[in-house]
């Protein structure tokens, strides 16, 4: 029986754990060859600081070399659990542009080297993770809800660019997930996970499970006639 995605190769930015372990997981699924790259990779990954362009273009030639072109690029990566919250006029300029640099700048990187090679298979699917923050203007956090709205926005513009391309691009935003990176930090679950479940339509933990098929479902046939929107997957905490 064939899967939706055989033959198609795929590669998830932050794929090492959490949310893009589990869409990792969700298209090799599907019959997808999974690239995953991350600062900490498994065995058979690819080790990449996406925020860097010479490691995003080492890594998607080393993709290309190994598994012969890309089709589906997942862009995962991001700051955000490590993250202390507090006021804006606390947060350092530094950290500010770290936040930018992982979260949106990585975008632009993998999407600009990750692209060409898109065109020469004919097409391709890109999925961009944003976050629920921005629709909701969440306090505290003023970068990376800054960040993960310029995505939206990001995503917006270069499905505009890519449509005649027949490259598609889309965007998925989680509310508040339990993954592995948010149990590092129990601080920010006992800031966040109570609040959020309370808020939520369906009022239980978001796992990095229940991003997957939206995400899959975005790389496949079935959404072919689909660009430039923002999946909001919270639970119903937001309606978008």
């Amino acid at each position: 029986m064939s899967s939706r995605l055989d033959g198609k190769i795929a590669v998830v930015t932050g794929g090492a754990q959490g949310i893009g372990r589990a869409i990792a997981d969700g298209l090799q699924a599907e019959g997808a060859t999974v690239a995953v790259a991350d600062l900490n990779p498994p065995p058979d990954g690819f080790r990449a600081d996406v925020s860097s362009e010479g490691d995003v273009q080492r890594l998607t030639d080393e993709v290309v070399a190994r598994h012969g072109g890309i089709d589906v690029l997942i862009n995962n990566a991001g700051l955000y659990a490590s993250l202390a919250m507090r006021p804006f006029t606390e947060i350092p300029l530094e950290e500010w542009r770290r936040v930018m640099d992982v979260n949106v700048a990585s975008m632009f990187l993998t999407c600009r080297a990750v692209v060409p090679r898109m065109r020469e298979r004919g097409g391709g699917k890109i999925v961009n993770i944003s976050s629920g923050t921005p629709f909701r203007g969440v306090p505290f956090l003023l970068h990376y809800v800054t960040s993960k709205g310029a995505i939206v926005a990001f995503t917006r513009a270069l499905a505009r660019e890519l449509g005649k391309d027949g490259i598609h691009v889309n965007c998925v935003a989680p509310g508040f997930t339990i993954s592995a990176g948010v149990e590092e930090h129990p601080e920010v679950i006992e800031a966040l996970r109570d609040v959020s479940v309370s808020a939520r339509t369906l009022q239980r933990d978001q796992l990095p499970e229940d991003v997957v098929g939206a995400v899959v479902f975005l790389c496949t046939p079935a959404a072919d006639f689909v660009t430039g929107q923002t999946m909001v997957i919270d639970g119903g905490q937001y309606f978008h």
